[in-house]
């Protein structure tokens, strides 16, 4: 089995590009685009007042998202961390119900009950949304156990963020879905930064994609600014998955250009340092290989634009029409058995 440093050089080898169809950057570009305008609004509205409670927003890591998504199918399972808005919209998930839950009304993805952090849909196998940091590692793990013991071909892509890794839960996750060879792709979304505190103050292991050299796990890391290479390596991983040689760790090496949360001040970075990798941004490099691809022109991607721009406006629209949920369903939803023996008043 390949070590982290192994699979690094199996990937350094690999270092030609996927030459992709005009279909996939196009999907690259509308995605993350939405994914871009989506979370600004959101930022608007939380100052407003609008959305409340934690509003944690994934701008800047856009590609680890949309460049997931164009390599596996629609019938793979996904799970993330509580900066979980852009994931789902990436999936296919409407606007207008990712929007209503944070508003928190009735309809919502989840009904009004998640709100930011804990978006779901199980239509697009889409499992959250978890605010406890590394709670959904092993919650993957298990969905993949559930694939392997039911005799799919399907996988799951557990995400998580760099601040999970030093938590038990991410070691004991590993360790199983390795024993087991289960089909799970481990993602750390590796901005940099666990809250607002830099990976090189917290961690004596800075390339994080390393930890799986622990559980003989093939690992790489990944440059999680190109959805090119974020599709190229997911999908080696998927296909090792499918294949029954179980799990892959992926460092997706990213960067959120806002706070770790709306009420994150960022005093902790320079204003240099975020324009520094806002130079690498993902949508602007795709939005540049298609024009000299001659896929498409400024003025049909700037149409695509607007396009999305109407479709988050009019989330807003559907969202603030909306109601909110009677507060009798409050614990409608806890259970999916309706009655469920052990509930007490």
């Amino acid at each position: 089995m390949a070590t982290a440093t192994q699979a690094k050089g199996k990937t350094e080898k690999a270092d030609k590009k996927t030459a992709f169809p005009k279909e996939t950057y196009m999907f690259w570009y509308e995605s993350m685009q939405l994914m871009r305008k989506f979370e600004e609004k959101c930022g608007q509205l939380y100052g407003m007042q609008k959305i409340r409670g934690f509003c944690h927003l994934y701008i800047g890591q856009e590609a680890c998202a949309a460049g997931a998504v164009s390599a596996l199918t629609k019938d793979d399972s996904w799970i993330t961390a509580y900066r979980d808005h852009a994931h789902p919209l990436a999936l296919g998930t409407s606007p207008n119900a990712v929007m209503a839950e944070l508003y928190g009304k009735e309809t919502g993805c989840s009904k009004g009950n998640g709100g930011s952090m804990h978006i779901f849909d199980k239509e697009k196998h889409f499992f959250g949304g978890h605010g406890i940091v590394g709670a959904q590692i092993p919650l993957g793990a298990g969905i993949a156990f559930a694939e392997k013991y039911n005799k799919t071909k399907n996988v799951c892509m557990c995400y998580f963020g760099d601040g999970a890794v030093r938590q038990g839960a991410f070691h004991e996750a590993l360790n199983l879905a390795m024993l087991w060879k289960l089909p799970c792709i481990f993602i750390v979304e590796n901005n940099g930064y666990a809250m607002g505190t830099s990976v090189k103050r917290t961690s004596n292991v800075t390339d994080l994609y390393t930890l799986g050299d622990a559980y003989d796990m093939p690992s790489e890391a990944v440059d999680g600014m190109d959805p090119e290479a974020v599709h190229d390596a997911t999908a080696r991983a998927a296909e090792r998955a499918r294949n029954g040689d179980g799990p892959t760790f992926l460092e997706f090496r990213t960067y959120r250009y806002k706070g770790h949360s709306m009420s994150d001040p960022q005093k902790y970075r320079s204003k240099d340092e975020v324009e520094e990798y806002k130079q690498r941004d993902p949508i602007e490099v795709i939005r540049k290989k298609i024009l000299d691809k001659k896929f498409s022109t400024e003025a049909e991607l700037d149409a695509i634009d607007q396009k999305i721009v109407s479709q988050v406006e009019e989330s807003v629209k559907f969202a603030e029409e909306s109601k909110y949920p009677d507060p009798e369903t409050a614990l409608k939803y806890i259970y999916v058995q309706e009655d469920y023996p052990f509930i007490t008043d």
